[in-house]
């Protein structure tokens, strides 16, 4: 029989007000609607589908202060993580917001209402309170004390929610399994003792051996179930992953493991993650669940240390085992013995043998530079995956920034540096100078610091599309401001390379190329607000190449350019 749920019932709000769906739809064309963020819809669908179990809704303020105080709710059942649903200061007020009433919670990406929430009370928490007490450290390093501070609104609402229907997906869907489906699952298949395994990375030869022998060692079966709503930033996207664990669940013995994914919104909370983590599985009706080293750990904080210890999860979660009736299956690190062919513990490895292992950077620095990953590492289907979605550097995009005063001559180098780079071949080419950005993309903005700043946000987006499918891109704006260049910066390199060049010719030198006669008008004062006049350029702190052509020539300064990408592993044959 699968696990009790935690609190004694499964909360499945999908089932109990199925009955009433069609009032409920109705009745939410007619109320207040509130349009969900990412993670509030993510939170929303394990709510009402049981995953959170025995949550009802988002916490009100005294189940918040306990959470956040106690790890408990007011009523005393163990729940470490805060389920918040908060507003702005002008959405309670364009919305009427108040206790009692009704209001229509949508699904942001088609609009359909998910579930109808009875307000229980308005509350303002304590931001920096939550970010100590739940994350350990009021950091910005901490991603989610980033979101708390740059993305969570002013206000939380609390209240209970009745389900109209769960949002709909597209991808995957034969994995996206409820509580009560994947328990029904197990039940069919007589699945009485099931070790979850929460992953949020790709799987390899090792974690499939530590899986299996935490099985075989509790005469288990295994539920892979990874997270596949919000991350770590910089993870590797949930589709290549779902077929990274397609394959591998194939190399499992026969009928020993299944997939099912979870989406989650993952706060990165260490130990009180962990808990969660183990909560939730237990609603899944799993009887044991895997920590690992550092579990749901962030990295290093802004003093370059560990937010948490190797172990404090497995710690914490011991402590409540009983409480939470799930149990904790330390993850042990495996080593690959080449002598044996075979992966084993690693306080079982015999002295003097030899051991062979990959680290996650030297794993990335190999699908980065298309060098080999050993089959004793991970299977050939796996790193085919990966190799497919995240390709070497000389088969991604990249995106040149010339940034620099009008007359500079950044337009004679970006045009110059788009032949070389045609001549150097690989990849198509596109140059967006910044005339035609104007003209194309921003014909309606004029130069105040506001509109430049859209300007360069527009410029680093159409950038970014372009990166992400495998084009060289060079821009040559003037984008004059840090904080607009340093958003395009972190808009491209998401999905490829960026490199910031500043073409920084002195401004007197500008002013006598200047063969338009522009900056003589702009001193008389026929134009205003022109960058260098009356306006300012800020010199760029964190320039990848510094190049001034009243000193070089433009070939010479191509010819920096190319090596630079060069030496970044963008051009040659993986």
């Amino acid at each position: 029989m699968a696990n009790t749920p935690h609190g004694g019932i499964l909360k499945d709000l999908v089932a109990r007000d199925l009955p009433i769906r069609d009032q409920l739809l109705k009745e939410a064309e007619t109320v207040p609607s509130i349009i969900l963020t990412e993670r509030q819809l993510c939170d929303l669908e394990l709510i009402i589908s049981g995953g959170f179990s025995p949550l009802e809704g988002f916490l009100n303020q005294k189940d918040y202060n306990n959470v956040v105080e106690n790890l408990r709710l007011a009523n005393g059942t163990l729940w470490s993580i805060p389920i918040n649903l908060d507003v702005a200061q002008e959405d309670i007020d364009t919305l009427s917001l108040k206790p009692a009433q009704r209001v229509a919670l949508r699904d942001p990406r088609n609009d359909s209402p998910i579930a109808i929430l009875t307000i229980e009370d308005i509350y303002k928490p304590d931001k920096v309170k939550e970010a100590k007490l739940v994350f350990g450290d009021d950091d910005l390093a901490h991603p989610s004390v980033k979101y708390i501070h740059q993305n969570v609104k002013d206000f939380y609402v609390g209240g209970s929610v009745q389900a109209i229907q769960p949002p709909t997906h597209y991808d995957y869907v034969a994995y996206r399994n409820t509580p009560a489906e994947i328990r029904a699952y197990f039940q069919k298949l007589n699945w009485t003792r099931v070790v979850a395994f929460q992953t949020r990375n790709p799987m390899h030869r090792a974690h499939r051996e530590l899986t299996v022998r935490a099985a075989r060692s509790r005469q288990a079966n295994v539920l892979i179930n990874p997270v596949v709503g919000l991350t770590k930033p910089g993870d590797i996207d949930h589709f290549t992953r779902v077929r990274v664990y397609e394959a591998i669940i194939r190399r499992y013995p026969t009928g020993m493991a299944a997939l099912s994914l979870l989406p989650l919104a993952m706060r990165m909370a260490g130990p009180r993650e962990a808990l969660w983590h183990a909560i939730i599985r237990k609603n899944h009706g799993c009887s044991h669940f895997i920590i690992g080293r550092d579990h749901a750990g962030p990295g290093k904080n802004s003093a370059g240390k560990d937010f948490y210890g190797p172990y404090d999860a497995q710690y914490l979660v011991e402590k409540y085992k009983d409480e939470i009736d799930i149990e904790v299956v330390p993850f042990q690190q495996v080593t690959y013995l080449p002598d044996s062919d075979e992966y084993v513990p690693s306080n079982e490895v015999p002295a003097g043998a030899k051991t062979l292992d990959i680290s996650g950077t030297e794993l990335r620095r190999r699908l980065r530079t298309g060098a080999h990953i050993p089959e004793w590492f991970s299977y050939p289907e796996v790193v085919a995956l990966l190799r497919q979605s995240h390709p070497p550097r000389s088969k991604q995009g990249f995106t040149v920034f010339l940034t620099g005063y009008h007359a500079s001559k950044k337009e004679h180098i970006a045009r110059a540096l788009q032949v070389s780079l045609n001549q150097q071949g690989g990849r198509s080419i596109s140059l967006l100078l910044g005339e035609t950005i104007r003209g194309k993309l921003s014909s309606e903005l004029g130069f105040s610091k506001r509109e430049r700043d859209i300007n360069i946000n527009r410029l680093g987006f159409v950038s970014a599309e372009l990166t992400k499918a495998g084009a060289g891109v060079i821009v040559a704006p003037i984008a004059p401001y840090e904080d607009a260049r340093q958003q395009a910066r972190q808009e491209i390199e998401k999905v490829g390379g960026f490199f910031l060049v500043h073409v920084a010719t002195p401004l007197e030198q500008c002013i006598a190329w200047d063969r338009d006669g522009i900056y003589e008008r702009a001193k008389k004062g026929e134009i205003t607000g022109f960058t260098g006049i009356d306006d300012p350029y800020e010199t760029p702190k964190n320039a990848d190449l510094v190049v001034d052509p009243s000193t070089e020539s433009v070939a010479q300064i191509v010819r920096r350019i190319v090596l630079l990408l060069d030496k970044q592993a963008y051009f040659g044959d993986a």
